[in-house]
């Protein structure tokens, strides 16, 4: 499978405690965190819920994109999470 370069965000229920990653394999990746394969913030805190992500072109870019996206105010993450996934 083809490297897919992607930002994500993972969260436990609405409105409730958000995770900020970087991949090279979303599908994996959602997997290891729904698994409690690597122990860390997400398996404290049971973040297990995909709620938003954006392919990106290359690393960089996802990384760069990861970085703007923990800098933003909580209310604009929630924001941009419900304009694309209202549930």
């Amino acid at each position: 499978m083809d490297k897919l370069p992607a930002v994500y965000i993972m969260s436990n229920k609405a409105q409730g405690t958000l995770y900020i990653g970087v991949t090279s394999n979303l599908v994996r990746r959602v997997w290891q965190h729904k698994h409690g394969v690597v122990v860390g913030f997400t398996t404290r805190y049971h973040l297990h819920r995909l709620v938003y992500f954006e392919v990106l072109e290359d690393m960089y870019g996802a990384i760069s994109r990861e970085k703007q996206l923990k800098n933003w105010k909580r209310d604009w993450k929630i924001q941009l999470i419900e304009s694309l996934n209202p549930q």
